[in-house]
């Protein structure tokens, strides 16, 4: 099973996202429940660094961790970014079950 963690700060904001494990779907190569966690998280990275300014640490690991941290203020981009994160998340969970994918906000 992928868990999906979202991570907050202090002022209790949305400020990342661990994913950890592996959906079990299917067999390495093959699992379109990892595949697809894996683009909404790596794209998520992506955009962040691409479209704004914010500080963030990111954390990856081969064994299905991924974690974005940002670090100062979240600004309303990267807030978007990390809902329509949330947002394809939870729609994987609502297709798939949370056998597969569970989701810890």
């Amino acid at each position: 099973m992928i868990k999906v963690t979202s991570i907050h700060n202090e002022k209790d904001e949305v400020c990342g996202f661990r994913v950890e494990g592996h959906a079990g779907y299917d067999k390495k190569g093959r699992d379109i429940i990892c595949s697809a966690v894996s683009v909404l998280a790596t794209n998520t990275v992506n955009s962040v660094e691409a479209f704004t300014d914010d500080v963030f640490s990111c954390k990856q690991a081969e064994d299905g961790f991924l974690e974005l941290i940002l670090t100062e203020e979240v600004s309303a981009k990267s807030a978007l970014l990390l809902d329509s994160f949330f947002l394809g998340i939870e729609a994987i969970v609502q297709e798939y079950g949370e056998k597969f994918v569970y989701l810890l906000k």
